[in-house]
């Protein structure tokens, strides 16, 4: 496949949440070069299997890939040679300009395009609904769960957003859980740990010094849980609850969801550069 994996070919992904990282640790398996670009302050709440962590604590390992959060680009190579994804924080996408990436890959998951556009690389891509295929991207990826998940789109749009989460052991919104009022997130129960529905698993701390307790909507398995000390708005989602309580394990690796999505993107990444090997 000549030399679509050289030094000179870059994939720039936006956005290293647990759906990104699915994406990310896909191409980095299959040998690829990457940059993650993130925001000061991700909100991931599943952060077991978020990359984006990495932009708190300097490094974040998911299912054995591992990000290293960059101070300079003059890192990044190195980190590359490390056999670690290279990530830093540039919400504004500054870095495209300066890399010229061969491909970007928008997966913010904003369900709105939060500007990405097709004259970043030659090969742009987005993830979920926002961008329209053969307008501000190349190609765009399905991210509802359903029959149509992972369906490549080259012309038109992904499904909109409907608000409403992907069924999960026979619950959809009563598994997540949103803040009740604007303050700041403090956790009481961990990543992993079974609640029973009516149980405080976080609380809000807002400007009159309040106690808004976080209370589980229904039994199950913490599957996801915002950061200690994150300011939220009234409506921002705070915790995920898995009822599955078999699925322990689920808490700390990739998703279905995002490794189907990860394999669209692959396809089409490879179908590029397989394109342009033959030209």
């Amino acid at each position: 496949m000549g030399d679509f994996m050289g030094t000179n070919n870059l994939i720039i992904v936006r956005g290293g949440g647990d759906i990104a990282t699915g994406t990310i640790h896909r191409l980095h398996q299959a040998g690829f070069r990457e940059l993650v670009l993130e925001t000061e302050h991700p909100a991931a709440i599943r952060r077991q299997v978020a990359l984006s962590e990495a932009v708190y604590d300097g490094a974040a390992v998911v299912e054995g890939v591992k990000a290293v959060r960059l101070d300079t680009l003059s890192q990044m190579d190195q980190v590359i040679r490390d056999g670690n994804v290279p990530l830093i924080v540039d919400p504004e996408g500054k870095t495209i300009r300066e890399l010229k990436p061969v491909v970007v890959v928008d997966a913010i998951l904003a369900k709105k395009n939060l500007g990405t556009t097709r004259g970043m690389a030659p090969l742009t891509v987005g993830l979920g609904p926002g961008f329209t295929a053969g307008s501000d991207v190349d190609v765009v990826i399905e991210t509802m769960r359903g029959h149509n998940l992972g369906r490549i789109i080259r012309g038109g749009s992904a499904l909109p957003n409907t608000g409403i989460p992907g069924n999960i052991g026979g619950y959809t919104a009563e598994r997540v859980m949103h803040a009740a009022a604007a303050g700041i997130f403090h956790n009481v129960r961990a990543i992993g740990d079974v609640v029973e529905k009516g149980d405080e698993i976080a609380w809000i701390e807002t400007g009159e010094k309040k106690h808004v307790p976080v209370k589980a909507t229904l039994t199950g398995i913490i599957r996801g849980l915002l950061r200690e000390g994150y300011p939220v708005t009234e409506g921002f989602k705070l915790a995920d609850i898995d009822p599955r309580q078999s699925e322990l394990a689920n808490c700390f690796t990739i998703s279905d969801k995002a490794r189907c999505i990860a394999g669209s993107v692959l396809e089409v990444v490879c179908a590029y550069y397989h394109k342009e090997e033959k030209l």
